[in-house]
């Protein structure tokens, strides 16, 4: 209604196109960028159609043809086949419609969401008072559930008797959107929505129980990336695959709000109970609630999986320092934020400083940490000598926080006993006791990250990054690594792989990718790990968590395919596993534990390159482009690039096979 008033109002013409099916007859998939300017040109008669038409094919042809001549013509036609499917629909001389827009933010979100929020969303935040907003810049968390931002075009529907109950759909999703549940079978019973389904969960430790796989319609960006990893398949007579899958994409519009009542009963189902399942898996790990969702991310992203991942293992202790870059970008506080609690309210803390500094930033995190632990331990032996707090619980609540132990159980009975504490110590008007309960929760163990893009790691903070490795200090640096500066549009790194072309290097880099890992392994006492998610999930899962236990610093590498890379993004994790296989990306864990028990600290975790680097190369624009724009340069440095991926193999390959003698502790 108001935006028919609007129209009538502002004596407005109104045009519409279906530019999706369009670009999708044209194999241009969700891109209807051309389609739009073509159209907003015909109406406009802002300058002669024919000169538009011409400038936006040079402006195709400039854009596009490092792409391809296929690339340009797909768009080509796109732009000619537009012209007549504009059509002009009338507007009434009165309001006609009886549907009114519903508010931005349900009526019982939480004040500040539909306040400030919900402001921001609707583009009125030039409006909002000065009153209203946070004095201390605390934003709340778990603010993108209310987005609902419905820009998929399709949404991947799952078939439950192909499933294989693996949760790869969940670990590859970028933005938490697809989620797997293992739960008593009354929940599937009458209380679910007619469409809802189930099937028997697989697993003697989930007998009598069901399983399901759900997507969040309103929040999918329709990347499809769950459909291409998903092994389910459906087979003919002959053993061969009909295409059907366990998960398929389906128009999203006809099913959105039947899958919308879905995805709430869904959530409304409690948790899977951690004691049924190893949580340290890959299935384990996507059972439990992912603590960074619905993102701003594009979609298809390469760099949010891991970040949901550590938030999945790790989230309800994290603090995470955020290097400026994609992921301060979509993991920030505004409009809203994508970092979220649990039930009881626990969940990361995240703050993002400045691009150059994050890692020193995060020590900071670590150094508080310690240092009111100290303290708190400091006021628990005085208040236990005063009486005030039983000796008993004192004395197990000091055994656990000397202990540290990283396994989820020991934390849970950590915070339990602190809860413990803090009853005891509201209850006194000891002074000891009331600064005791500012400090107390420093008690239960917390997992310090410093999370950033390969500008920031390798480049622009790596004087920190370095320091901060180098300190001994207890922070665990997570590096998504697009190998370029993916966030300010693509521009060369120190990451960048040579012959790949970016901005600064728009004739290929000539020289080779840095090597951090090896540089962080020559001080001997940092873990060190180099993942790829599509390439190999249960080593990914693995180097999180023996990073995180790690009594020290760590760095993890990993792998992010990106959409400055010129791929498909839906086949992101393809790219992944053939950076891999040739030998560019090797996968390996170095845990300095095992010198104590005689063994090498570096395990390496891929075999050897079973293909040449050229051949995964090619198969990315980046390094295409160069073949097709100057093919000779681009084989000279091929060949060096080809040379630099087996010897990095080689390498660590080398390495991880010395014997190594059992010495001094420490030494």
């Amino acid at each position: 209604k108001e935006m028919q008033q609007q129209m009538i109002d502002k004596k407005m013409k109104f045009y519409v196109i279906d530019a999706i099916s369009l670009a999708e007859e044209l194999g241009l998939g969700a891109r209807i960028n051309v389609i739009m300017q073509t159209a907003f040109f015909k109406i406009s008669n802002i300058i002669p159609l024919d000169e538009a038409l011409k400038a936006i094919k040079d402006a195709i042809q400039h854009s596009y043809g490092k792409k391809g001549e296929k690339i340009v013509q797909m768009n080509n036609a796109a732009v000619d086949q537009s012209l007549d499917r504009v059509y002009e629909v009338k507007v009434p001389g009165k309001v006609t419609s009886t549907w009114s827009r519903p508010p931005v933010v349900p009526a019982d979100a939480p004040e500040f969401v539909r306040t400030v929020t919900a402001e921001i969303m609707a583009m009125r935040g030039d409006a909002i008072p000065v009153s209203k907003m946070p004095i201390d810049g605390k934003y709340p968390l778990g603010t993108t559930k209310y987005e609902k931002r419905n820009i998929a075009v399709h949404i991947p529907v799952w078939e439950p008797e192909l499933c294989l109950q693996c949760g790869m759909c969940s670990l590859v999703c970028p933005h938490a959107t697809i989620r797997v549940k293992a739960y008593d079978a009354q929940y599937a019973d009458g209380k679910a929505p007619k469409g809802f389904k189930s099937i028997d969960a697989k697993g003697k430790e989930f007998a009598g129980m069901k399983f399901t796989v759900q997507v969040a319609p309103e929040d999918c960006t329709g990347c499809g990336a769950c459909v291409h990893t998903c092994p389910g398949q459906e087979r003919d007579a002959d053993k061969k695959p009909t295409g059907r899958k366990a998960i398929n994409m389906a128009p999203q519009a006809p099913i959105r709000d039947a899958e919308r009542a879905n995805y709430d009963y869904f959530l409304s189902i409690p948790l899977t109970k951690p004691a049924l399942f190893k949580r340290n898996t890959v299935k384990g790990s996507q059972l439990l609630e992912p603590l960074f969702e619905y993102s701003g991310a594009c979609a298809g992203c390469g760099e949010t999986a891991y970040v949901k991942l550590l938030t999945q293992l790790f989230g309800d202790r994290a603090m995470i320092g955020n290097a400026t870059g994609c992921s301060s970008i979509y993991g920030g506080n505004l409009p809203t934020t994508p970092y979220t609690t649990r039930a009881d309210g626990r969940g990361p803390s995240w703050s993002n400083s400045l691009f150059e500094d994050n890692a020193e930033f995060a020590m900071g995190m670590r150094l508080t940490v310690d240092k009111f632990r100290q303290l708190a331990l400091e006021l628990l032996d005085t208040v236990a000598q005063k009486g005030c707090i039983d000796k008993a619980l004192v004395g197990e609540i000091q055994a656990a926080a000397q202990t540290d132990d990283p396994e989820q159980d020991a934390i849970e009975q950590q915070r339990a006993r602190v809860e413990k504490l803090k009853a005891q110590a509201a209850k006194s008007d000891c002074p000891e006791c009331k600064r005791l309960l500012t400090v107390a929760d420093y008690l239960v163990r917390k997992s310090v990250w410093a999370v950033g893009g390969d500008g920031w790691a390798y480049d622009i903070g790596y004087g920190g990054v370095d320091h901060v490795l180098a300190s001994g200090a207890n922070v665990n640096v997570l590096v998504l690594d697009t190998e370029v500066y993916s966030n300010t549009g693509g521009q060369m790194s120190k990451s960048t792989p040579r012959a790949a072309v970016a901005k600064f290097a728009a004739g290929g880099k000539p020289g080779p990718k840095k090597d951090m890992g090896l540089l962080a392994m020559t001080y001997g006492n940092i873990y060190v790990a180099k993942v790829a998610l599509g390439a190999n999930p249960a080593q990914t899962v693995k180097a999180f968590v023996e990073a995180e236990a790690y009594p020290g610093p760590s760095l993890i590498q990993a792998y992010a395919h990106c959409i400055a890379h010129g791929i498909n993004m839906t086949t992101g994790t393809e790219e992944q596993k053939k950076a891999v296989a040739c030998g560019h990306w090797p996968l390996y864990r170095f845990d300095p534990r095992l010198k104590d028990a005689g063994k090498n600290p570096l395990q390496l975790d891929s075999k050897a390159p079973t293909l040449a680097f050229d051949e995964y190369a090619y198969g990315e624009n980046r390094y295409r482009s160069l073949k097709q724009s100057k093919p000779q340069a681009a084989a000279e440095l091929m060949k060096l690039a080809n040379r630099d991926a087996a010897d990095r193999y080689a390498l660590m390959e080398q390495l991880a096979g010395l014997k190594c003698g059992q010495g001094e502790a420490g030494a």
